[in-house]
């Protein structure tokens, strides 16, 4: 069932803990759509509101991995940039970028969850970018045995990334449509459930790098995730 935009703002947000208010980071709007960019020092992204991911699971500050996330929208589209220092890099060998990849939440990526069903928090969508611009969507319904085979949705959203071996940073921009979040007309102030997460490493040397802690030993935890508000010109 498709969420219309003007039930996101009148419907409670249901808190993981009884009284615990979201966290909430805005997205600035932009006047018009850009060439998607992993430049953070554009004039596009240097107007970006900007949130940090700086804890693991169980919110435990993470040294040395503090993640910069920036985010912009237009009429049409809600843009991300990941900003990953990095210790150790953990990717797929034989890289794709020519073809979604399943599984590739095995690898280090970067995570954006954006829910816009308020009434059914176990409803969102999940983008992953990898340090090599490999990419995976879904449309993750946890009410599901198999909530995985929500990877099959294809929301047409935009990627790009980048390595800066010099600087030890990789970077993720994202490109992700409004109607691909059943949201047809966006307006300043509509609210969204998102939660920020990326990886480092592998195997014994792997980190999590999250905004909200999400105190499960899963990631998908929606009942902790913050919100992200539209803001006007």
């Amino acid at each position: 069932m498709r969420v219309l935009a003007g039930m996101i703002l009148l419907l409670p947000f249901v808190s993981a803990a009884a009284g615990e208010s979201p966290a909430t980071t805005q997205s600035s709007r932009a006047p018009h759509d850009v060439s998607l960019s992993t430049d953070p020092g554009t004039s596009f992204w240097q107007g970006a509101s900007r949130v940090y991911a700086l804890v693991d699971k169980e919110g435990h500050a993470v040294a040395g991995l503090r993640t910069e996330i920036l985010s912009r929208w237009t009429n049409d589209n809600i843009y991300v940039l990941f900003i990953c220092p990095y210790e150790h890099l953990y990717v797929k060998p034989n890289t794709d970028v020519e073809h979604e990849t399943y599984e590739l939440w095995d690898w280090n990526v970067a995570e954006a969850f954006i829910g816009t069903d308020f009434t059914d928090v176990k409803r969102y969508k999940e983008f992953e970018v990898s340090p090599h611009n490999e990419w995976i969507d879904l449309d993750i319904n946890l009410h599901s045995q198999h909530h995985e085979d929500g990877w099959k949705w294809n929301s047409g959203f935009e990627h790009a990334a980048r390595i800066d071996k010099t600087a030890h940073t990789w970077y993720v921009a994202m490109k992700i449509p409004f109607v691909a979040l059943n949201v047809q007309t966006p307006t300043p102030g509509m609210k969204f459930r998102v939660n920020f997460y990326r990886t480092d490493g592998g195997g014994s040397d792997s980190k999590e790098v999250m905004w909200q802690a999400v105190r499960s030993k899963t990631f998908h935890a929606p009942e902790r995730f913050g919100l992200l508000k539209l803001a006007g010109m």
